[in-house]
C-alpha cells in the first residue's frame, strides 16, 4: 500500500477477502489501513470465521456502504481499490457513501492489484489442499473410464462425474464440466451437450472440483474404438507438447518460454496453426488466476505458483486433443499434482 501511495485498501473481490481473513460467506468489504482492518458483511458466520480483522455487521445498509464511511471516519484522504474487480455501479455506490468533499478523489484504482499478485505464491496450507482436490480429480476420471460408452449423452457424462464430486465431497465444480466428444472434441471450451459419445473418436474431458475453497484443473482426452494413424500421431504430439512445457516449467523461467517450449513442438509437428489458446494459467481460490502462461509473456515463474499446462489441437470439424495437468512450481522444476495416465487410452 505504501508502494501504492495509498493510505486504505478497500477488498470486495470475495477470493481476496477469504484469503486475508478466511472469511467463506457470500457478502463483504473488506477495509484496510496500516493499523486496522474491519470486515463488514450481514451475517454471524465471519465471527466464527474471521480472527484477521474486526467482525461489522452491516443491518441495515450495505456492506460496502459502512466501510466506506468507516473508511472516512478513520480520516484518510485516499483509498485503494482493485480495478479489475470495482465496476463502474459498485464505484458509484461508494463514493454516494462519502461526505461530497471526498467523492471524486477518496477511492483511486491502484496502479497493480495487490492481492492477487500475493495469491499467485502459495504456501505450504494451499499447496496441501490444492494436492487433495487434485487428487480428489484423479479419483473422478478413474471413475469415468469405466462409465463411458457409446450412444450416452454428453450431459450423462458430466452428470456422473459432478454426482460422484460431489458423494466424494467436493464442495462444488471448479468451472462447468467439459466434455467434448467426436467432431465437438475441436471446440475448445466445447460444455457438454446433447450429443451421444461416438464408436470412434476422441473424447475431451476437462473438469475440476472445489475442495476446502480450491480449485483443481484437469484435462484429459481419450479415444472410443479403434484410431487413425493421424489422431494417434496428433496425440503423441500433443503429450510431447505437454511433457516439454512441464520440464521447462520452473523458478525464474519466463511465463512466455513454457508457452514455447509447447508451441514449438507442435510446429515441428505441422499443428501449431491448431493450438489456439494460451499454454496455462494460475490456479487456486479461483479457477483463473494469474500468472499468464501465454506467449511473449515475460513474467517469470516463481516457487510456490501453482499453474496449469494444456497444450491442444482443434482440426475444425473433425477432432481436438488437450492434455491439462496442474503443476507446483519450485527451485528445479515442478511437481505434477493430477497424477491420472496421460498415455494413449483407447476404450
Amino acid at each position: 500500500m505504501a508502494a501504492q501511495n495509498v493510505q486504505a485498501l478497500l477488498l470486495t473481490h470475495l477470493p481476496d477477502v477469504r484469503y486475508l481473513t478466511g472469511f467463506t460467506g457470500s457478502n463483504a468489504a473488506l477495509a484496510v489501513t496500516p493499523r486496522k482492518a474491519a470486515l463488514f458483511t450481514d451475517g454471524l458466520q465471519a465471527r466464527e470465521e474471521v480472527e484477521s480483522a474486526r467482525v461489522v455487521i452491516a443491518k441495515k445498509k450495505s456492506a460496502q456502504t459502512m466501510a466506506a464511511a468507516w473508511l472516512e471516519q478513520q480520516q484518510l484522504t485516499r483509498c485503494g481499490i482493485d480495478g479489475t474487480h470495482t465496476t463502474i455501479a459498485l464505484l458509484e455506490h461508494l463514493r454516494k457513501a462519502v461526505s461530497g468533499r471526498l467523492r471524486r478523489s477518496f477511492f483511486q484504482p491502484l496502479e497493480s492489484p495487490l492481492v492477487a499478485a500475493q495469491r499467485e505464491i502459495k504456501d505450504a496450507t494451499e499447496i496441501r489442499r490444492m494436492r487433495q482436490a487434485a487428487a480428489l480429480g484423479a479419483r473422478l476420471f478413474d471413475h469415468i473410464l469405466g462409465f463411458l460408452e457409446p450412444g450416452i449423452t454428453e450431459i450423462a457424462v458430466a452428470a456422473e462425474l459432478e454426482h460422484q464430486a460431489r458423494l466424494l465431497g467436493a464442495e462444488a465444480m471448479s468451472f462447468e464440466t467439459i466434455v467434448a466428444s467426436g467432431a465437438r472434441s475441436a471446440l475448445p471450451h466445447g460444455r457438454a451437450s446433447s450429443s451421444r459419445i461416438p464408436r470412434k473418436g476422441f473424447i475431451t474431458l476437462d473438469f475440476g472440483v472445489i475442495l476446502n475453497g480450491y480449485c483443481s484443473d484437469m484435462t484429459r482426452t481419450v479415444h472410443m474404438g479403434r484410431a487413425t494413424a493421424e489422431e494417434e500421431r496428433a496425440y503423441a504430439a500433443v503429450l510431447e507438447a505437454q511433457e516439454s512445457a512441464v520440464a521447462a516449467a520452473k523458478h525464474g523461467v519466463t511465463c512466455g518460454d513454457v508457452d514455447e517450449a509447447a508451441r514449438s513442438v507442435l510446429k515441428r509437428a505441422g499443428l501449431a496453426r491448431y493450438f489456439t489458446h494460451s499454454t496455462g494459467h494460475g490456479v487456486g481460490l479461483e479457477i483463473h488466476e494469474g500468472p499468464r502462461i501465454a506467449a511473449n509473456q515475460k513474467q517469470p515463474l516463481a516457487e510456490g505458483m501453482v499453474v496449469t499446462i494444456e497444450p491442444g489441437v482443434y482440426l475444425p470439424g473433425r477432432f481436438g486433443i488437450r492434455i491439462e495437468d496442474t503443476v507446483v512450481i519450485n527451485r528445479n522444476g515442478c511437481e505434477i499434482i493430477t497424477p491420472s495416465p496421460k498415455a494413449w487410452i483407447e476404450l
